[in-house]
């Protein structure tokens, strides 16, 4: 139920006890509500409202006043906000019910994220949907464990705003004084026990016209007790000589910051309460002097106040001050227009803050909603969708000097999610352990080429037939070697697969060989291209693959996140990514999560927003396991004018290009950026020489595998392999055994990882290392070919020719393996079955070439 329809029930209900309970007719609006209180003494009363504060002050904020909106997170988000703005807010505010259930949980979470991106603060706003006396410490127990869930996830400062308006009539939770003090101080309790650093915000309405004409009759049905408190001048009748904030405040200690709900609803001092039915007829401009007035609590009031809600309770109480306003226009309506409304009523907020320098936000309604106010018609309080209108708030916000930008805390950006998909290290790993993996799988790799010379003499029968010219199965075999890892790897459960795929590649990854492979695969078959359809239609085709490349990328977004709307799954496990501590920021990211879908439930939205349509059609959003397609995507548009200049010999020119690129990347890495979400974690600027590198010495192969099988070439290539491993592990030897590898600093080896073999960038060492793989393993293909084929060729090599569409259809194994109810991905014989079933699933699937029409291999 909206606050609007909630409001209009609170007035209806209201009457109607009225007229059932007393059959008295309503008090005019122009004058004070006056309820008899049943049973109260009228003889004498002490006056109970507090008097002019005696507190010390708390001290100004230092750091600005922060501004931010209110928003309707079902049709609008904080990117949509920050571009019609024109600057980044330092906060948002978002309302979910409490106690918390799926619906609230998930739209806090969806907030968090999406305010995290931009680094700002969450104002929490909590709406009780259970009577105030049934809520429970379980419940303030559930909140705090969200609230440091979150704070550790997403890094976001956090406001709980637990009932606000508590002193209105038009919410269910309203004036009921004793619940509503025990609630709050059971959910303050829970929070400031908790490590979420969190902060509580108590938030009264403005008190003019209290206890409100909607409260006629509802009081009648309140306790003894509340009836004592609300009576705080103890003449037996509730009007506005009543205080209208005291009663609801609870132990000062449990309340850190407080708050005011201060709003224009357009109808003059008359009708300056919130609740009073007066009808709003005419769109009109705030009188000059408002907002001052109400802060000083002299608007709308036919009882003079003893002190201001700003001097009691900020001041008084040593509290910094939250103030959550708007202004209401209807655009059925005539009167002024809308620039003067809001605009009138933002300038005079805007000039109070240097009078109030305990007020340290501002938050603004900026939603289009049914309002009683308006006779239940939907009004607007937005200040931004109008362009004109959001210019000159931006420029009244800039012009005060005093408003804080954001970001105020850490900005979890999705590139930097998208970064955080390749963790460095494994957890818990010594920091020498995948220095000295690499240097055992160099050492192994080694070995296994002086072997190949061995074998290849004493078994030539074994050898690989190298006269067809059609395709090189061993590269197929390789590329499902790779696809096998990736697939194995994305699927995050314990078994032999898993170990031997994070174990088998020494310094690289599997990216690196799929990426260079398939430039091969590409380079070789280019010459064939050119003779059945000639060198402009061989571009063409090539062309055409990339936009089917293209398509089959933003059908795989879609359909993810399409999914995530189906009952019972969870798409989570794919659409984010939570860090493990092992990546380049380390142990002290452990646990953060990232939001791959950024503004990807802006794409339902009617119109979808433009920004979103971007991100979308840019591939800024999608799943981690398939980020790097849009790398394919990108390299295969380039590949037919690359493969025109290799095929006219300039191909070290190609070369030179590309490893001047490489170079640019790694001076001014941000002049060669894209939005894309794979060029985070797959720079287009460093992985394009992997693939220009295969382009050329696929279209060269032959040539390449001549001059490296001639003597000269034979002992040039020993020369590198033994090299490369003996250096290595020379350097090992020197750290094991405590002796310094002259003539290289004794301290090399500790450091090696970090300087040249991370996973994050291409660095050098692994592309040393790429070659060794590369080398070593088509020299043992080579010479073992036929028992090797026996063993594993008839598995491998389908897979492998079909390598882009068992990349792209294994996105969704990933999704149903994380949605297997009840599973222990730390279970051996649980996740060797999974890993055995899913690579027999796809393995079936590629033999019976299951939508090959549509999925690019």
């Amino acid at each position: 139920m909206t606050r609007a329809v909630r409001r209009i029930a609170a007035a209806v209900g209201a009457a109607a006890a009225l007229l059932l309970l007393t059959g008295a007719p309503a008090l005019a609006a122009a004058t004070p509500a006056a309820v008899t209180v049943a049973g109260a003494t009228t003889e004498s009363p002490t006056p109970t409202t507090d008097p002019a504060p005696t507190s010390t002050p708390a001290a100004p904020a230092t750091d600005g006043v922060r501004f931010g909106p209110e928003l309707n997170w079902g049709d609008d988000g904080p990117d949509g906000y920050r571009t019609r703005l024109g600057e980044t807010p330092a906060m948002y505010s978002v309302r979910v019910s409490y106690p918390l259930d799926a619906r609230s949980i998930s739209e806090w979470q969806h907030a968090a994220l999406q305010v995290a991106a931009q680094g700002a603060s969450l104002v929490l706003t909590l709406e009780p949907s259970v009577e105030l006396a049934a809520l429970t410490e379980a419940d303030a127990a559930d909140l705090n464990t969200r609230l440091e869930r979150y704070r550790s996830q997403y890094g976001t400062e956090q406001f709980v705003r637990f009932a606000p308006e508590m002193n209105g009539s038009w919410v269910s939770w309203g004036q009921q004084p004793t619940a509503y003090v025990s609630a709050f101080e059971t959910v303050a309790a829970a929070v400031h026990a908790g490590s979420s650093g969190a902060e509580t915000v108590w938030s009264p309405s403005y008190g003019a016209g209290y206890p409100f004409e909607r409260a006629d009759g509802r009081l009648d049905a309140i306790t003894a007790r509340d009836r004592v408190a609300i009576d705080t001048d103890g003449d037996g009748l509730f009007t506005e000589a009543d205080d209208p904030y005291g009663p609801y405040f609870p132990d000062a200690d449990s309340v850190d910051r407080v708050g005011l709900s201060l709003y224009y609803f357009g109808k003059g001092e008359s009708a300056a309460a919130a609740g009073r039915d007066v009808p709003l007829e005419l769109n009109t401009a705030p009188q000059d002097g408002e907002v001052a007035a109400r802060l000083d609590e002299r608007w709308g009031y036919t009882t003079a106040q003893r002190a201001s809600f700003y001097d009691r309770f900020a001041v008084g109480e040593g509290k910094t001050l939250l103030l959550d306003t708007g202004a209401l226009y209807d655009f059925g309506r005539d009167g002024d227009s809308e620039l003067s409304v809001k605009r009138g009523w933002w300038t005079q907020v805007l000039a109070e803050l240097d009078r109030h320098p305990l007020i340290s936000g501002v938050t603004w309604l900026e939603v289009v909603r049914d309002e009683a106010e308006a006779g239940g018609r939907q009004v607007d309080w937005r200040a931004t969708a109008n362009g004109e209108v959001a210019s000159a708030l931006r420029d009244d916000l800039v012009s005060t000097g005093l408003i804080r930008w954001g970001p105020v805390s850490d900005v979890v950006t999705p590139a930097q999610g998208s970064a955080a998909t390749v963790q460095v290290r494994q957890a818990g790993a010594d920091p020498n352990e995948e220095m000295n993996w690499i240097t055992g799988s160099a050492a192994v790799l080694a070995v296994a080429f002086l072997a190949s010379g061995i074998i290849g003499r004493a078994l030539p029968k074994w050898r690989y037939d190298d006269t067809s010219a059609s395709r090189d199965l061993r590269i197929d075999m390789v590329r499902g070697f790779i696809i096998v890892v990736v697939v194995v790897t994305h699927i995050e459960v314990t078994s032999p697969f898993a170990y031997a795929s994070l174990k088998a590649i020494g310094a690289i990854t599997g990216a690196e060989l799929f990426v260079l492979l398939s430039g091969i695969v590409l380079g070789m078959v280019f010459p064939a291209a050119v003779a059945r359809a000639g060198e402009w239609g061989a571009a063409v085709a090539a062309w055409g693959r990339a936009r089917k490349q293209y398509v089959v990328a933003l059908a795989v977004i879609l359909l993810i996140f399409a999914i995530g709307f189906v009952p019972f799954v969870d798409a989570s496990a794919i659409t984010t990514f939570t860090d493990r501590g092992t990546g380049e920021g380390g142990t002290s990211d452990s646990g953060r999560v990232y939001d791959l879908y950024p503004n990807g439930e802006r794409l339902l939205d009617y119109p979808p927003p433009w920004y979103a349509v971007r991100q979308f059609l840019l591939l800024e959003m999608g799943p981690w396991p398939f980020n790097i397609m849009g790398l394919f995507v990108v390299l295969s548009l380039a590949y037919p004018a690359l493969m025109w200049l290799i095929k006219r010999r300039l191909w070290w020119l190609v070369l030179a290009l590309s490893w001047g690129v490489y170079a640019l990347h790694g001076f001014a890495p941000e002049v060669l950026r894209l939005p894309s979400q794979f060029d985070a974690v797959f720079p287009l600027a460093l992985w394009q020489v992997l693939f220009t590198h295969g382009l050329v010495i696929g279209f060269y192969r032959r040539q390449i595998i001549r001059a490296l099988t001639s003597l000269p070439g034979k002992i040039g290539v020993g020369i590198f392999v033994v090299g490369y491993a003996g250096i290595l592990v020379y350097l090992w030897a020197g750290q094991a055994y405590g002796f310094t590898p002259v003539p290289f600093p004794a301290d090399l080896y500790a450091n090696l990882y970090d300087s040249g073999y991370q996973r994050i960038f291409l660095e050098w060492g692994r592309l040393v290392d790429l070659p060794l793989v590369l080398v070593c393993t088509y020299a043992v293909l080579t010479v073992a070919w036929k028992p090797i084929e026996k063993s594993m060729g008839w598995l491998w090599i389908p897979l492998g020719q079909a390598s882009l569409y068992v990349f792209i259809v294994h996105v969704f194994f990933v999704l149903a393996v994380a949605n297997i109810p009840g599973l222990d991905r730390g279970s051996l014989w649980q996740g060797t079955l999974i890993h055995a079933a899913v690579i027999g699933i796809i393995f079936a699937m590629v033999r019976s070439r299951f939508l090959f029409r549509v999925i690019p291999r």
